[in-house]
């Protein structure tokens, strides 16, 4: 079995595993694209299951009957080997199912017909609907483009592939990273891991730390001011220290060398047997793996793509573009520590969390965050003034949250139908709320990868200045609205640098509430 990451791969039939014939009734029209069989012989041989998720809109029509298509699904498993489930949705887009993909309905079957969660799934196929319906299901989603895929598909797709064997060849290679090439014998002492970032930042390295946790007599986290928050959430962590890091803030004050050497002594007096530096992709650990040499610690392990020198014992490689948990948990894996058994690779906070502050209403509700602590990712407040306003009419209950200095912010955004709670509760009290949500509707910020720690759905108002498939929600049902392919993709910009915002500023409000209406429904 490929644990701890996924249990069953899913495939789209037409377009992905075989060549699209449309409304195909006839066995002898079948013909496998190039690899397929090789590809899905290689999952089967590392134990991973195998379904079909199919949408066909034929039977509907009636172009085909249900015996042909058992009969063209038997030819497929003629030629590329048996799969464990077929989920079949035979109706029309004007049938209004839950099944037809981009519904999550087909995902949400498959995984319950090969006794897995849709989040130990990985569903590979050729247009926008297939990854629409991975991400409402939680699942994970490789695209493999087509001629017939539009170039806004591959821009909103969380990973893409060039072909069935390279998305295969992905998901082997993504299951590999997470386990350790040679376990470690014993425990180790004591370890100072280290993710000195902001609260997001934190939260998506949380599975990292509980595999180094898992291998460790005690661990010790150091991180900054803006994570700190986060940092105590956390379980596995034993002890915080919080030290502005001058080469990793935002917003960075001169070097101090008094400082520095302050930090240096805190850190000898750790007494750590080893240190496991975690990093953005944009972020270079050398500059503190160089203070650890000076503190003493013997064994250091990091992702770094610049030549360490003797700063690195463990010098680990990552593929730009892998979801942040997953990358790690790959430095975790490359240092001889993995998560134990029964520990899902997915965010997760510490237990007893306390009571927000605040009292929150009997039944569902929704929470909108309108603010980011980067202004670049945060979506109009007057388009969320007119989200909030659109899920009133819809009936739902709307709660606004924000942070103390955004108070002016959520009670702008609160007017058109909500209950402004800016400023009212701290992180924890903030996670409370959100674990009580049937959704969170909020941009690509720290309370978004809340909401993946503790379950809550996401409708994610995602601005594509940095890759949606490295920093979108992890393994929590998901629905991505905003223009992927905006000027801003890929510009990793603080400020939008594009007038009137267009990534997140067409965001229509209706598609928000069909959003809230896919992932919770009822």
């Amino acid at each position: 079995m490929l644990t701890p990451l996924y249990d069953a791969v899913l495939l789209d039939r037409d377009g992905t595993l075989v060549e699209d014939v449309p409304y195909n009734g006839d066995p002898e029209k079948v013909r496998p694209l190039p690899g397929a069989r090789a590809a899905l012989d290689r999952l089967r041989a590392a134990g991973v299951r195998l379904a079909v998720v199919t949408n066909q809109s034929g039977l509907a029509r009636g172009y085909f009957t249900e015996r042909q298509m058992h009969a063209v699904h038997a030819r497929i498993e003629e030629l590329l080997g048996p799969f464990d489930h077929w989920a079949v949705c035979p109706h029309d887009d004007t049938d209004g199912c839950a099944c037809r993909k981009p519904a999550p309905g087909l995902v949400h079957e498959a995984a319950r017909a090969l006794g897995t969660a849709p989040r130990r799934c990985v569903l590979v196929g050729d247009i926008g609907r297939d990854m629409a319906a991975a991400l409402a299901a939680g699942a994970t989603g490789i695209l493999v483009p087509t001629p017939v895929t539009r170039p806004e598909e591959v821009a909103e797709a969380p990973a893409v592939a060039r072909d069935l064997p390279g998305a295969v060849a992905e998901i082997l290679r993504r299951a590999r990273a997470v386990r350790p090439v040679v376990p470690r014998a014993g425990r180790a002492g004591t370890v100072l891991v280290v993710r000195s970032d902001s609260a997001g930042d934190v939260l998506v390295t949380g599975p990292g730390i509980r595999a180094v946790a898992a291998g460790a007599e005690r661990v010790v986290l150091l991180c900054g001011p803006r994570g700190r928050a986060a940092a105590e959430l956390l379980p596995g962590v034993d002890e915080l220290i919080e030290w502005r890091l001058p080469w990793i803030d935002g917003s960075p004050e001169p070097v101090d060398p008094d400082d520095m050497r302050r930090l240096t002594a805190r850190l000898a007096a750790v007494g750590a047997d080893e240190a496991v530096v975690f990093t953005s992709f944009h972020q270079s650990p050398l500059p503190l793996a160089l203070l650890l040499r000076m503190a003493g610690v013997p064994r250091v392990s990091a992702i770094s793509d610049d030549y360490p020198g003797s700063l690195l014992d463990v010098r680990h490689r990552a593929p730009v573009g892998v979801p942040e948990p997953e990358r790690a948990l790959s430095l975790a894996a490359a240092a001889g520590f993995a998560l134990p058994a029964g520990d899902e690779p997915v965010l997760r906070l510490r237990a007893g969390l306390p009571a927000p502050a605040v009292d929150l209403p009997a039944g569902g509700y929704v929470v909108v965050h309108p603010g980011s602590s980067v202004p670049a990712r945060a979506c109009p407040p007057e388009r969320c003034t007119e989200i909030v306003a659109a899920l009133a009419a819809d009936g739902h209950r709307v709660l606004v949250t924000g942070g103390p200095g955004e108070r002016e912010l959520t009670a702008r955004v609160a007017a058109a139908g909500g209950t402004d709670l800016g400023g009212t509760t701290d992180l924890a009290g903030l996670a409370r709320i959100v674990a009580g949500a049937r959704c969170l509707v909020v941009g690509n910020t720290g309370p978004a990868h809340l909401a993946a720690a503790v379950g809550t759905p996401v409708v994610s108002l995602f601005a594509p200045t940095v890759p949606f498939g490295q920093w979108g929600p992890y393994r929590v049902p998901t629905v991505r609205l905003g223009d992927a392919g905006a000027a801003c993709r890929d510009t990793r910009a603080a400020t939008c640098p594009v007038a009137g915002h267009p990534c997140l500023g067409g965001v229509d409000p209706a598609a928000v509430v069909a959003a809230v209406r896919r992932l919770a429904p009822g």
